[in-house]
């Protein structure tokens, strides 16, 4: 079977880490291949990565605003491929793909991950996607509270189904010592005490927030220092709010990076302070790495953090109940990493891509079977 995902990524990131991890996982009868928008060149280091991989990738030529030619093409390349499913990634993809696997008589699903409605554009292209995928075959969620949005945006029941987000646990079996002492070399004085967070640095991830409870955590820890990975349109304004709690030096915004996965490990705690998540691979991977975490109880982040036993789950907006949670991991001691070791087993258990894999093969096999096709190896009937 010939599972084709179709995505805009104009960096690697978060989903883009999904998508692949799920096509390195997935049995040998099936065959993955990726479609992608060019977005001007951004595509580029998306594709290097899943080349690097060995896996086939199709740079589509027609972008927006030639919606009728980006249907027509990315039909034609579904029917080239002989694809069984069609897997959309972003309004961008739904938008296109639905129509596109209409042409070629293609089973398509598309992978919910979350809406942001940061921008009156973002919601008017949300209010788009919500109109998709009511007519998808099958829309996936990453946790069961982005399904419950799917849910209320008129999504049938029994096209929803729940698949959480994935992570690549052995990556972290072997950790890099050096990783500790670049994490300190961040901070212009010394610090004995690392939070660390993750993320696009946009109005839903309420980093503001974060910044709020590091100046109470600070006041009461001065051995403290917070880091915040990531880039994005709010970094100039976090950067004056940084400024204005005297943090500076303290809050360190360390940009968009690689190889945060390397830096985990060496945190005392992961910090999320989002107003609304899907599943985000950077709690995933703080568990994975055996770090503890304080996030804010929105989406899936219930699914994944266990309150009093592996972290803990503070309302959205509160940054007095961050910094409390914060203070009380880091003045645990040894038993603020015995928390972050069970939710390491946690993701062993629940949350890893092999098991992510079972589901999405049963899915696929699922529709293609509905659609009057061989299941993993047939062909078309």
């Amino acid at each position: 079977m010939v599972v084709v995902h179709l995505t805009s990524s104009p960096f690697f990131g978060g989903p883009e880490r999904q998508m692949l991890g799920l096509a390195r996982s997935l049995p040998a009868p099936f065959k993955t291949v990726f479609l992608l928008f060019s977005e001007r060149g951004k595509h580029g280091p998306f594709l290097e990565r899943i080349r690097g991989h060995g896996i086939d990738a199709v740079v589509l030529e027609r972008n927006t605003p030639n919606f009728p030619g980006m249907v027509r093409e990315t039909a034609g390349t579904l029917r080239r491929l002989g694809a069984g499913v069609l897997c959309c990634h972003g309004y961008k993809a739904d938008l296109v793909g639905l129509p596109a696997a209409r042409k070629a008589g293609t089973p398509v699903v598309s992978v919910s991950r979350g809406w942001t409605s940061n921008t009156l554009k973002v919601r008017l292209y949300e209010s788009v996607d919500r109109a998709c995928l009511r007519k998808m075959d099958r829309v996936v969620c990453v946790s069961g509270g982005q399904a419950a949005k799917v849910r209320r945006a008129g999504v049938p029941d029994d096209r929803v189904v729940v698949i959480h987000n994935a992570v690549q646990v052995d990556q972290f079996e072997q950790v890099d010592p050096g990783y500790r002492d670049q994490l300190h070399a961040l901070f212009p004085a010394p610090v004995r005490r690392v939070v660390g967070a993750a993320g696009r640095l946009s109005p839903e991830k309420g980093f503001d927030i974060l910044i709020d409870a590091a100046a109470a955590v600070t006041r009461s820890a001065p051995d403290v220092g917070f880091v915040l990975f990531g880039d994005g349109p709010l970094r100039g304004a976090l950067e004056q709010k940084v400024a204005a709690a005297g943090l500076n030096g303290r809050f360190v915004l360390a940009g968009f990076r690689t190889d945060v996965a390397k830096f985990l490990p060496h945190l005392d705690l992961s910090a999320l302070s989002s107003y609304t998540e899907g599943l985000p691979n950077v709690v995933l991977e703080s568990y994975a790495a055996g770090t503890p975490v304080v996030a804010t109880e929105v989406g899936g982040l219930p699914e994944v953090v266990e309150h009093g036993v592996d972290g803990y789950l503070v309302p959205p907006g509160n940054p007095a109940a961050l910094a409390d949670r914060i203070l009380e991991v880091l003045n645990m001691g040894p038993e603020g990493r015995a928390m972050g070791h069970r939710g390491r087993e946690r993701i062993r258990s629940r949350f890893t891509y092999e098991g992510q894999a079972v589901r999405y093969q049963q899915l696929f096999e699922e529709l293609t079977s509905r659609a009057g096709r061989q299941p993993v190896g047939g062909v078309t009937q």
